[in-house]
């Protein structure tokens, strides 16, 4: 049996608490993020020593402060933007978020877009983030609305 097939059932089987109140405070937080276009909530998840960074970007940014301004920049790249969740594989030291975003980009054209989020969570702060998604079809769909894709930072 594959071993990684047995870690994902591990995780959907035995979620750790902590990491679960975490990760619907993150969940949470994108919410209120993508719809009312307020960070910090999203900001104070994030640990001193935390870092965020996604596919596109070829830096990780550091701390709450660093956190404030990828998700700062992930936001404005959009008019409007919602995201669903389809799994979430929950242990004790991490999670993993599926997901699909959609909406409008800056100038109004329709979007959507998939990807998986890692979270590592220290206590009940997130340690390090990292989204992953198909950036070619997202910065196809933004570079045909006049957006630069390298601003769309989830």
């Amino acid at each position: 049996m594959n071993p990684a097939i047995i870690e994902v059932r591990n995780m959907e089987a035995a979620p750790h608490p902590i990491t679960g109140r975490t990760v619907d405070a993150f969940i949470a937080a994108l919410e209120r993020l993508e719809a009312a276009q307020d960070v910090e909530p999203m900001v104070s998840l994030y640990g001193p020593d935390s870092s965020v960074g996604n596919v596109v970007v070829g830096e990780k940014f550091q701390g709450p402060d660093g956190a404030r301004h990828f998700w700062s920049v992930y936001r404005g790249t959009f008019r409007d933007i919602r995201s669903t969740f389809r799994n979430r594989f929950v242990t004790a030291g991490g999670a993993a978020l599926e997901w699909t975003s959609e909406g409008t980009t800056a100038e109004g054209a329709p979007f959507r877009y998939d990807g998986v989020s890692i979270l590592e969570i220290d206590g009940e702060r997130i340690a390090h983030f990292r989204a992953y998604f198909d950036a070619q079809r997202l910065g196809r769909q933004i570079e045909a609305d006049g957006v630069n894709p390298s601003a769309a930072q989830r």
